[in-house]
């Protein structure tokens, strides 16, 4: 496992770290950490996403559904598709996956 970069910034409300462990072309792997009240500020990613949790307790929101998300959740977001992770109420421990690897398909075309 290679450590590619590592993001850790302090949230409004708790820390939120981002760590990319494998990049290939056609997918990136990372994990991500939301302490608890963290403010997930994400903004919608070019490529589809798969979100595992490994540990805690949140929800993920999209415009049309709110779930709730413990260890063991599987949570498919497709490409472009606005969603973050909300109400926060256990430190969450999260497997990322990107389909290609995160950032390689261009922005999408602005209206």
């Amino acid at each position: 496992m290679r450590l590619v970069h590592l993001v850790d910034t302090a949230a409004p409300n708790g820390p939120r770290s981002y760590a990319e462990h494998l990049r290939v072309p056609s997918m990136s792997v990372g994990t991500a950490v939301l302490g608890v009240g963290a403010v997930d500020g994400q903004l919608p990613h070019t490529e589809d996403e798969i979100y595992v949790v490994v540990r805690g307790s949140a929800k993920l929101w999209t415009p049309d559904l709110t779930v709730d998300v413990g260890p063991g959740s599987v949570a498919f977001v497709p490409a472009h598709e606005e969603h973050r992770f909300v109400d926060v109420v256990e430190e969450l421990h999260v497997i990322v996956v990107f389909a290609p690897a995160e950032h390689s398909n261009p922005p999408a075309a602005q209206a």
